[in-house]
């Protein structure tokens, strides 16, 4: 049993409900994708912790950026392609941070750098005291430096599933977003049918008045016209007023907005198209409505339009 609201939802079937007309539309068993996520993983080091964080805002392709330098130059293609292949499309920033050990924490002197300084002291000839030197030398610049992590084949396996965790990390948070975006725009998909479906309700009410507007202005210039004649041109004139194939095609529009976001994975730049072809027949509904009760419906479904082409870009 289906009880009609007077907003849109998705029943636990996923059907569609848009005040009091219920749209066959079966729910999709694996739900869009938002392109906005993110995502975080760490993995442990011999001499510390490594964090990934990765994270993805809406894009027309796949633009990858990699903000760190430990993964190495050599394994960089390998993490761009894996992330491609994951993520599809999006603008998607990866960082990594290294957490060194408290026993690893403390600053080294660089050896070979200091006794280069030494050497270049000690060939001026000038008599300095040890004590001196040794303070002189330890300002000098790179003498003093941070330990960095080195990369070896053992611990790029441990980074390597950490990157992977993350990027799963992230998929499942789009995946989240997706069931949000999907309940709002297949909403207000059926909202913008059972729009349709009020102005349906004035047509016959406006070709009479469109009859009776014609027949007062000509009553008005006083003229008698011939009557066949004069029927012809307000049918003539009436059919070119008629919507009928703007709601045939506007139904359809919507009825193929749903079966791509169903049955496509990745569906969010071909929901961009159809909502453009759902634009035009909504446009040229307006056009020719020449009714004001018709034109407010017209103004809502094109309210509803913009909000479903908005959360499109979103959809990957």
């Amino acid at each position: 049993m289906f009880f009609y609201r007077t907003s849109p939802t998705t029943t636990a079937l996923g059907y569609l409900v848009a005040k009091n007309h219920l749209y066959l539309y079966p729910k999709s068993t694996d739900m869009i994708k938002s392109m906005t996520g993110y995502g975080k993983a760490e993995c442990l080091l011999p001499s510390g912790k490594m964090t990934i964080e990765i994270r993805s805002l809406n894009g027309k392709n796949a633009d990858i950026s990699i903000k760190t330098s430990v993964i190495p130059r050599e394994k960089e293609m390998e993490v761009r392609q894996y992330i491609a292949k994951e993520l599809q499309r999006g603008n998607i920033d990866l960082f990594a941070n290294f957490e060194q050990n408290a026993a690893e924490k403390a600053k080294q002197i660089n050896k070979d750098i200091f006794n280069g300084y030494l050497e270049q002291i000690n060939a001026l000839g000038t008599q300095f005291s040890n004590d001196a030197i040794l303070q002189t030398i330890l300002r000098l610049p790179d003498i003093i430096e941070t330990k960095k992590e080195e990369i070896t084949e053992e611990t790029w396996n441990s980074l390597e599933q950490a990157i992977h965790n993350a990027v799963a990390a992230l998929n499942d948070f789009r995946a989240k977003e997706g069931e949000i975006l999907y309940n709002d725009v297949t909403s207000r998909v059926a909202l913008i049918e059972s729009f349709v479906a009020e102005v349906e309700k004035f047509e016959a009410s406006r070709v009479e008045a469109v009859k009776e507007r014609i027949k007062a202005r000509i009553d008005e210039l006083g003229i008698t016209p011939d009557a066949n004649r004069l029927e012809q041109e307000i049918v003539f004139y009436v059919e070119k007023l008629d919507i009928n194939e703007e709601k045939v095609r506007l139904r359809q529009h919507c009825k193929y907005f749903m079966e791509t976001i169903n049955t496509e994975p990745y569906p969010g730049k071909k929901l961009g198209f159809i909502a453009q072809e759902m634009g035009r027949e909504i446009n040229t509904m307006g056009s020719k409505a020449n009714h004001a009760d018709i034109q407010k419906w017209v103004v809502r479904m094109k309210d509803e339009l913009e909000k479903i082409k908005e959360q499109s870009l979103n959809i990957l």
